[in-house]
């Protein structure tokens, strides 16, 4: 059984999405998939959350699994502070993936960045000894938030596997082009994939179309590392 945590550089970064592309991938190749939401905030009880996303953009082929849900749009810490539910430890998710012995692959979504707490004893999913996705935006601000991310794993010898930008927008400006390069040289590890913008409103079928063509190789898709571009200042293509 394949498990990975696919964690964010920040918020509404396109974790969900991103989760639903490789999960997709893998059951369309026959894989048996479960995906895990250790803490869900800012949804009240009955409310569909992150994993009824999953479910709608795989087309419902994959298993899910939260543990733990907080109403308030908030780190798990402190949402679960602030509502008096228990919180979560590394402990619980340690316990519910070992509980998964049916799975070819097993996908942790996190809430937020790498480092947001779990509980006021300080844990984060950095602790659980797992590869680790990053998914980030390809704007500006995002080389710092991504070495930060690649900074935090290599001190905790946890292993990068690569870096997949969730949103890319369809006109993109000067740093969303070049970052797309630049990306894999402040983490040190590849790029592994692009996604286009707005792909939370597509059909499943739409999804894995666009996954299949945006996801590296080791993610499932046919997607070719794209090469450096030279630009002008103004940010357009010189002609060669």
């Amino acid at each position: 059984m394949r498990t990975m945590i696919i964690t964010g550089t920040g918020t509404d970064v396109g974790k969900t999405v991103v989760t639903a592309a490789v999960a997709a991938l893998a059951a369309a190749a026959g894989d048996r998939v479960v995906v895990v939401k250790p803490a869900q905030t800012g949804i009240a009880p009955g409310e569909p959350g992150d994993l009824a996303d999953v479910e709608r953009l795989t087309g419902h082929r994959v298993r899910t699994l939260e543990l733990a849900r907080y109403p308030e749009p908030l780190a798990p810490a402190t949402a679960a502070r602030r509502s008096g539910l228990p919180p979560l430890h590394v402990a619980d998710v340690e316990k519910a993936l070992a509980g998964i012995d049916d799975a070819d692959l097993v996908l942790v979504e996190g809430a937020g960045g790498l480092l947001v707490r779990l509980n006021d004893d300080g844990e984060t999913l950095a602790d659980l000894d797992l590869p680790v996705l990053l998914v980030a935006t390809a704007g500006l601000g995002v080389l710092n938030t991504a070495a930060l991310t690649a900074e935090a794993l290599a001190s905790r010898r946890r292993d990068l596997l690569g870096t997949v930008v969730g949103a890319y927008p369809e006109h993109p400006d000067l740093a969303e082009r070049t970052n797309l390069a630049d990306l894999p040289r402040v983490t040190g590890r590849p790029l592994l994939g692009v996604l286009p913008a707005d792909l939370g409103r597509s059909a499943p079928d739409d999804l894995e179309a666009a996954a299949r063509c945006g996801l590296h190789p080791v993610l499932g898709g046919q997607w070719i590392e794209p090469s450096d571009v030279r630009q002008t200042p103004d940010g357009s293509t010189p002609d060669a």
